[in-house]
């Protein structure tokens, strides 16, 4: 695609601060609403920004890889865990990365349920940061088994030895998790991408790419069968996704509320963790979709009112965490359990409190900015927030899962943890590499997805038009009591 049709695919118009979420500002045609969107993916030439950020993110996702390299020669022994503190970084870590997914699945599988026309700018952002997420999330147990190259002993697989996983392991459980949730998550986002992928397929140049995008499409040529039959298996899908939302990280809540250690045996953990994945996957959501509208240019499609709102449902889910807060420290104190009761002063005043503190600021005290309208369409203050929403979240799951082992039931089992150089490697090694699946996504797919917004635009195109206001007359009079509908 030439250079000089860069110029022709910018936007049309407009004050974006007027429109409604969900519509699509007046200006675009299906035609150019799908060039827009493609030329993304087909233009060859790569923006300065994405370029570094590749580079960046290739360089330290390396980092990761020769750490996990070191992992699988030496043994988890190169982290900082020891007894008491066996869980680290590592379950930190997944716990974070499964909560990341679980947004993306409600944004797009429940708001699909419930017929939200907002969600259609960012479902597949969302959906792709859900499935590259639970990739991430996936890895960290595998690694943390001590040796991963036998994970597959975790499947129940016929064997003629008669090994067979046991089911009371936290660890089967999490397997299947991540599996069932890994695999909805694939079909629902593939399933969402084949009309993109028909149109990807017509609108490329090259050969090879036609060949490619065409295998992808398995077919498609937009007919109704082809669209009836889509839509079909898209809100079956969505069905089956959204138990997930609850699910998933229900099943992640048990893996600490079986035990009896004080600070993991408790029944709030469920909802608590489903509100806390919540929240952080619909940050991590607002981290991705506001550079992608800023260096791509997709300010009609990804308005300021869709991140509004969903800073609104972040804020309210917000409070359900905030909720939980209180209600975990009040159930400790209120329990009169001597072992809970120590666990929540340590927590409060202990090695690990000020990392508390840190993340009560961060979750609790920065989002209250969301009460104001202009901080939620200040797309700076909710990016800064994304971010500061990530680090209270990964702080919440470190607290959660060191600070309850390193005191244990006798003094003389006490211990610190205390990070290495390869737990950092493997946190922010894992965020390279998220970000480098994401960056590469967004230049070989469309990360908008077209079908839903040219839907959108015909739904724009066949409402009628509002009706005009009637002409002003005298008051008292009958036409000012009963204007004409002609008016």
């Amino acid at each position: 695609m030439a250079e000089s049709s860069s110029s022709a695919l910018a936007s049309p118009s407009l004050s974006e601060a007027e429109v409604p979420a969900g519509v699509i500002p007046a200006g675009w045609s299906y035609h150019s609403l799908t060039d827009k969107i493609a030329f993304i993916v087909l233009h060859r030439r790569s923006r300065l920004p994405w370029l570094l950020g590749l580079g960046l993110a290739l360089i330290v996702s390396f980092a990761f890889f020769a750490a996990i390299g070191y992992l699988l020669v030496f043994g988890p022994g190169i982290w900082g865990i020891t007894m008491p503190v066996a869980w680290g970084y590592a379950i930190a870590n997944y716990v974070w990365w499964i909560g990341m997914a679980q947004g993306g699945t409600f944004i797009s599988a429940i708001l699909l349920l419930v017929r939200q026309k907002w969600r259609r700018s960012i479902n597949r952002s969302a959906e792709t940061m859900t499935l590259f997420a639970a990739v991430m999330a996936g890895l960290f147990p595998i690694l943390h088994l001590g040796r991963p190259w036998f994970f597959y002993w975790l499947a129940p697989y016929p064997d003629k030895m008669d090994l067979w996983p046991q089911w009371r392991s936290p660890l089967v459980w999490d397997f299947f998790a991540i599996a069932a949730y890994l695999l909805v998550s694939l079909l629902f986002w593939y399933a969402g991408m084949l009309p993109d992928l028909a149109a990807m397929r017509d609108r490329a140049k090259r050969h090879l790419t036609q060949i490619l995008f065409g295998l992808a499409a398995l077919g498609w040529r937009g007919e109704s069968s082809h669209w009836k039959r889509h839509q079909s298996a898209y809100l079956l899908v969505a069905a089956l996704a959204a138990p997930l939302v609850v699910s998933v990280h229900s099943v992640v809540s048990l893996d600490y509320a079986i035990g009896n250690t004080p600070g993991y045996h408790s029944t709030i953990f469920p909802p608590y963790f489903v509100a806390g994945a919540l929240f952080s996957g619909f940050a991590m959501v607002l981290t991705l979709a506001i550079p992608l509208r800023r260096f791509f240019h997709l300010e009609d499609f990804i308005t300021v009112p869709i991140l509004d709102n969903m800073a609104k449902v972040m804020f309210a889910v917000d409070w359900i965490l905030i909720y939980s807060y209180l209600a975990e420290t009040f159930t400790d104190f209120y329990s009169g359990d001597k072992f809970e009761i120590h666990m929540a002063v340590d927590r409060l005043t202990g090695l690990y409190s000020p990392i508390y503190w840190i993340l009560i600021f961060c979750n609790v005290f920065a989002t209250q900015v969301l009460w104001w309208r202009r901080a939620r369409r200040n797309l700076t203050v909710l990016f800064v927030l994304s971010l500061i929403i990530q680090v209270g979240m990964w702080m919440e799951r470190f607290i959660i899962t060191v600070q309850p082992l390193h005191r244990d039931f006798l003094p003389s089992a006490w211990g610190v943890f205390t990070p290495t150089r390869w737990d950092w490697i493997t946190l922010f090694g894992s965020c390279a590499l998220f970000a480098l699946l994401l960056l590469l996504f967004v230049r070989l797919l469309p990360a908008i997805s077209m079908h839903d917004l040219r839907e959108q635009l015909h739904e724009q195109n066949a409402a009628p038009p509002a009706a005009a206001p009637p002409p002003a007359a005298a008051a008292g009079s009958a036409t000012a009591a009963h204007p004409s509908p002609q008016g």
